[in-house]
C-alpha cells in the first residue's frame, strides 16, 4: 500500500495550480490553509504535515515533529536562515532558486541595454525639451555586442543572464564559489540557463572577483545575501571597475556597500548604475541616490512575473516526484553558506 504524503500549503495559489498538485500524484494528501501566522493553522494538521510549501510560516520543531521538507516558495531564504526548525538532523529545506530565472534575467538585460544606451540622460532631454547639442560625443552608446560582462554570483539567474547575453555576441566572465566545477546540479527549467556552464568564457573565483571587474563593461550582480557576501561589492571592488563600466545589482540590498557606490557615481568613477535591491527598503527619501543622473532606481520589481506561482508550482511538481522516488531534491538549502 503507497504511503500517503500529508502536504501542506499556505499560500494563494490560484485553483488551478493546486489542482494541478491534487491530480499530480494520488500518494499526494494536500491541505491549502491561506496563512501569514503559524497559529493559523490547526495544532493537528501541524502534527501530521510531512511537507510544507510556504514562503515563511514556519512551525517550531515540537508543532510539527513529522516535518521532513519544507519548500519555500522563493530563492532568497535569507529571511527564515535563523527558524530553529530548519536545524533538525531530519529535515530538508529547498529554495525556489531557478523559478524567477527567465524574468530577472530579461530585467538585467533591460538594465544594462538602457545604462549602456544613456536612457537616464535621454529622459532628462525628454523632460527639459531640450535637443541634445554635442549628440555624438554624449550618446553614443556602449552596445551590448563586443562587450565583456562580469557576473558575480553564477547561480541559475546568472546563467540564464548568460544565455541571453550570448546571443548578442556578448563576452560572459563570472565568479563562482567553486570555479573548479562550472555546472550546476539544481534546477534548470528546458531550454534555460547554462547548466554544463559552457556559456561562459572565464571562470573565477569569488576570491577574485576584482581581477574579473577590471575587464568588464558591466556587472551584473545576482548572489544571495549572505554572511560572506554582505558588503562584497565595497570600495576595493568598485574601484578595480572601469570608469566607462556600469553596475547593475539585481541580488539582495547589503551585498554592495552603498555609501562607496555613491560615492563613485558622484565622482563618475563609474559610468552609472542601475539597482533594484537596497539595504533599507523601501529606499529612504532623503537618500543621495534618488538625484544621481547616472542611476536607475526600482523598487526591488526584477522578480515580478505573472507566470511565477506557475513556474514554482512546476518545480516543486518535479521535487516532489524526486522525494517520492528517494532523490536527493533540487535547490537544498545548506545552513552553512547561508542559502
Amino acid at each position: 500500500m503507497t504511503q500517503t504524503i500529508e502536504t501542506l500549503i499556505t499560500l494563494p495559489l490560484e485553483e488551478n495550480l493546486v489542482n494541478d498538485l491534487k491530480n499530480f500524484s494520488p500518494q499526494l494528501n494536500l491541505t491549502v490553509i491561506r496563512a501569514r501566522k503559524v497559529d493559523e493553522i490547526p495544532a493537528e494538521i501541524w502534527a501530521r504535515t510531512e511537507v510544507l510549501y510556504t514562503n515563511r510560516v514556519i512551525p517550531t520543531p515540537e508543532l510539527a515533529p513529522n516535518l521532513r521538507w519544507i519548500q519555500f516558495h522563493w530563492a532568497g531564504v535569507n529571511h527564515v536562515m535563523d527558524a530553529p526548525i530548519l536545524h533538525k538532523p531530519d529535515l530538508v529545506a529547498t529554495s525556489l532558486s531557478g523559478a524567477s530565472a527567465s524574468q530577472m534575467a530579461e530585467f538585467a538585460l533591460t538594465m544594462m541595454l538602457a545604462l549602456g544606451h544613456h536612457l537616464p540622460d535621454l529622459g532628462g532631454y525628454q523632460k527639459r525639451a531640450e535637443w541634445p547639442s554635442e549628440r555624438w560625443e554624449r550618446l553614443t552608446p556602449l552596445e551590448m555586442r563586443g562587450s565583456t560582462v562580469g557576473i558575480i554570483g553564477y547561480g541559475s539567474i546568472g546563467r540564464q543572464a548568460a544565455r541571453l547575453l550570448h546571443t548578442f555576441g556578448t563576452t560572459v566572465l563570472a565568479t563562482k564559489r567553486d570555479a573548479m566545477h562550472p555546472e550546476d546540479p539544481d534546477y534548470t527549467a528546458e531550454d534555460q540557463g547554462d547548466p554544463g556552464g559552457d556559456l561562459v568564457y572565464r571562470l573565477y573565483p569569488t576570491q577574485a572577483k576584482s581581477s574579473m571587474l577590471k575587464e568588464c563593461d558591466f556587472v551584473l550582480i545576482t548572489v544571495p545575501l549572505t554572511p560572506d557576501t554582505r558588503g562584497m561589492i565595497g570600495v576595493k571592488e568598485i574601484a578595480a571597475m572601469k570608469p566607462t563600466a556600469y553596475l547593475v545589482d539585481i541580488s539582495r540590498g547589503g551585498v554592495v556597500d552603498l555609501t562607496a557606490l555613491v560615492a563613485a557615481l558622484r565622482d563618475r568613477k563609474i559610468a552609472g548604475a542601475a539597482l533594484d535591491v537596497f539595504p533599507e527598503e523601501p529606499l529612504p527619501p532623503e537618500s543621495p541616490l534618488w538625484k544621481l543622473p547616472n542611476v536607475i532606481l526600482t523598487p526591488h520589481i526584477a522578480g515580478f512575473s505573472a507566470h511565477y506561482d506557475e513556474r514554482a508550482v512546476a518545480l516543486f511538481i518535479e521535487n516532489m516526484n524526486r522525494y517520492q522516488a528517494g532523490l536527493p531534491l533540487y535547490n537544498r538549502v545548506d545552513l552553512s553558506r547561508g542559502y
